[in-house]
């Protein structure tokens, strides 16, 4: 297999997190983050990210899964090609591309085969987001992808709800659910992920939006405007990926075919200056995802993200994990990769994840409990 990075040696390329959180433990501990702390940026920093709360939305419920939970469904279901070892999940989760990235992806989703795995994946997953101090994520589900495999779809709904009241009362980290179209399934996944979002038998006490995700090459946004437009009706808020692996002409038909209220990457956007403008204007966020981007080919290197782009444009950007054990990367290390590249000091990082917050689509009181947290935190490390 042909390696993912030229050189996975500078801190300008990440590398697959499964690898350097499988060596040196015993099996069944959890990842450490040591291995994730970039040299370019002061220790300091990376201690006060650590600590910093912070909301995410832009993170994927199977590709959430850590090598831990991805080895554990893996040997509850042996027929599957997914190594149960963590060790050999480094090889795996190397990506030739975006193309590559999709297949190893599915392969991930066909390990959540009963309402079981479902319930382990996101109760483990809010476990992980918990240890780094993130108190409110929007995850993004794809219900099609477990019903099509056979799982009952009101099974499917009790397993998550489950999970999520369980992880609230835990770990105290509040999720909620974006059910995502599979846009390489086509308009049969549409139509389906769309039943499930808007049945009120079925639609769960979590879901507040709706999402269109997979390959953009091939899968035009304007052809899922019926589906978003029955969701909106449904009250659900709209936030397609778009221009991640296509040009900017994907997120103007997001904006105005998909009605958008964020957009998933949007990397493209830095191509078209009246893009950027009409985002700034109407403070319709990014939800960016630098290591991400570069894993998957979307953009070559990180010095050439156009992350600073949007930013100097007056956009409203947010940080995310995007698929984090499959990218090598964690949300905290995502913030530590906005440092560098926006020159950011501690305010700068707070503004950052508040940024998230306002975004988000958490009601009033609870947007100001976070943001209230984020000061006081910030207050104290910077009077320490």
């Amino acid at each position: 297999m042909r390696p993912a990075y030229d050189d996975p040696r500078t801190t300008d390329q990440p590398r697959p997190v499964a690898a350097r959180a499988a060596r040196g433990r015993r099996p069944g501990e959890e990842p450490l983050t040591e291995h994730l702390v970039d040299p370019a940026v002061p220790r300091d920093l990376h201690a006060f990210i650590a600590g910093l709360p912070k909301a995410e939305l832009h993170v994927h419920h199977v590709g959430s899964a850590s090598p831990r939970i991805v080895s554990e469904l893996a040997a509850r279901h042996p027929d599957s090609k997914v190594p149960t070892d963590p060790e050999a999940l480094v090889d795996y989760f190397t990506f030739t591309d975006f193309a590559h990235f999709i297949e190893v992806y599915l392969s991930v989703v066909d390990l959540i085969r009963t309402p079981e795995d479902v319930r382990l994946l996101t109760y483990e997953v809010a476990r992980d987001m918990a240890r780094q101090q993130v108190r409110y994520a929007e995850l993004t589900i794809t219900p099609f992808s477990s019903t099509r495999r056979g799982i009952d779809e009101g099974a499917f709904m009790a397993a998550i709800e489950d999970a999520r009241k369980a992880a609230e009362a835990d770990f105290g980290t509040v999720l909620r659910w974006c059910f995502d179209i599979p846009g390489e399934a086509g308009l049969e996944s549409a139509e389906e992920t769309t039943r499930l979002a808007t049945d009120d038998r079925l639609r769960p006490e979590g879901l507040v939006s709706f999402g269109l995700g997979g390959p953009e090459i091939g899968v035009a946004r304007p052809q899922f405007k019926p589906y978003f437009d029955r969701a909106i009706a449904a009250g659900l808020h709209s936030v397609p990926h778009a221009g991640e692996t296509t040009g900017p002409q994907t997120v103007w038909d997001a904006l105005t075919d998909l009605r958008a209220e964020r957009i998933g990457h949007g990397t493209s956007s830095a191509q078209d200056p009246a893009l950027l403008a009409h985002l700034a204007e109407r403070r319709i966020p990014l939800e960016v995802c630098p290591t991400s981007n570069i894993a998957t080919r979307a953009v070559r290197t990180l010095g050439e993200h156009p992350i600073k782009e949007f930013v100097n444009a007056g956009v409203l950007v947010t940080v995310n994990s995007d698929d984090p054990p499959m990218f090598g990367t964690d949300l905290n290390n995502e913030y530590a990769v906005a440092a560098r590249l926006l020159g950011l000091d501690e305010r700068g990082l707070a503004d950052l994840a508040k940024n998230a917050v306002e975004a988000s689509f958490l009601d009033a009181p609870g947007k100001s409990r976070i943001r209230d947290e984020i000061d006081t935190y910030t207050a104290a490390w910077l009077a320490s």
